[in-house]
């Protein structure tokens, strides 16, 4: 059994060695700070120390429930998520499919290029185009309007065009790194289907329906479920640096995470921003096991688990 052990253990150490960086990442940057989540459950003095501070028990995340702006910010972050994970993935996988149809390494290689830079800008130059696109006098959408013979418009004082903005900015800058994954699922689809297919006479769309879409279907599945596990998050960058923090726009660009930022900022409380954390990751673990089991009733091999 310890031959058996040591011979396993030589064969695999480059392995081993190759994932321990991996692993000490993992260690430090994701399970060594969960036993921060105290935080939430005490009145943080830092005299004392986490350990030392007086528990609170639920007190700190009666913050986030009896504050008026709960019902807001929490509506804000789950319908804009569910229109970021629809309007990502519609897009991505048309992207995907056109791409596929125009098969060639180099013309993909080259889309796949200009597809993800977007995805690689941080969001301080994202915002710094947004703002060069919607500013007032200068903006470049309101000199398009302008020529048209149409009126500017302030966007940064009117919020009821801002569920449009940053749809269209979440879209321009994910959907380039979600066609890249669909597109490898599409591409490691086994010709001998199309083959098969274009023998009894399938057309495009058909091949794209019968074809195409079953096979991703896995794909689209775990990334969908993966979504749906953060959909109590939001992109902090796209909705406190895209809108400039604008009062006018609060309203409709306030999620959880800037309202708890704004919270900390103003307020200093660490135990509160700790307690909004915890809130966001447990209803997220939540949702990700009920969309787990109902993919799991209807579908059972797509599962996650």
């Amino acid at each position: 059994m310890k031959k058996s052990f040591r011979y396993k253990l030589k064969k695999y150490m480059p392995i081993y060695i190759m994932l321990l960086p991996g692993f000490l990442y993992l260690l430090i940057n994701n399970y060594i700070p969960m036993g921060g989540i105290l935080i939430a459950f005490k009145h943080m003095d830092y005299s004392k120390g986490i350990l030392g501070s007086d528990w609170s028990g639920l007190a700190n995340f009666e913050y986030l429930f009896k504050t008026p702006d709960a019902f807001r910010i929490t509506r804000n972050t789950i319908l804009y998520n569910g229109a970021f994970i629809i309007s990502t993935m519609v897009m991505a996988i048309i992207f995907a499919i056109l791409l596929s149809e125009i098969w060639s390494k180099r013309a993909v290689k080259f889309y796949q290029t200009v597809l993800l830079l977007p995805y690689m800008l941080s969001m301080i130059i994202v915002s710094y185009l947004a703002y060069s696109f919607l500013a007032g006098d200068t903006g470049l959408l309101n000199g398009v309007l302008e020529r048209f013979g149409r009126e500017k418009v302030s966007w940064y004082s009117r919020p009821e065009y801002w569920p449009f903005i940053l749809v269209i900015i979440n879209c321009w800058k994910t959907v380039g790194y979600s066609t890249v994954i669909y597109l490898a699922s599409i591409l490691g689809i086994d010709g001998e289907l199309y083959e098969a297919a274009s023998v009894d006479g399938i057309t495009k769309l058909q091949r794209i329906r019968y074809i195409m879409l079953p096979m991703i279907k896995p794909t689209i599945i775990t990334i969908l479920l993966l979504n749906i596990g953060r959909i109590f998050y939001s992109d902090f960058g796209l909705f406190y640096q895209v809108p400039m923090s604008s009062g006018a726009l609060m309203d409709a660009t306030n999620t959880i995470d800037t309202y708890v930022y704004r919270g900390l900022i103003s307020l200093g409380d660490v135990a509160m921003s700790s307690a909004a954390g915890v809130y966001q990751s447990l209803v997220g673990f939540l949702l990700v096991l009920c969309a787990n089991w109902i993919t799991k009733r209807y579908s059972s091999e797509n599962a996650l688990f």
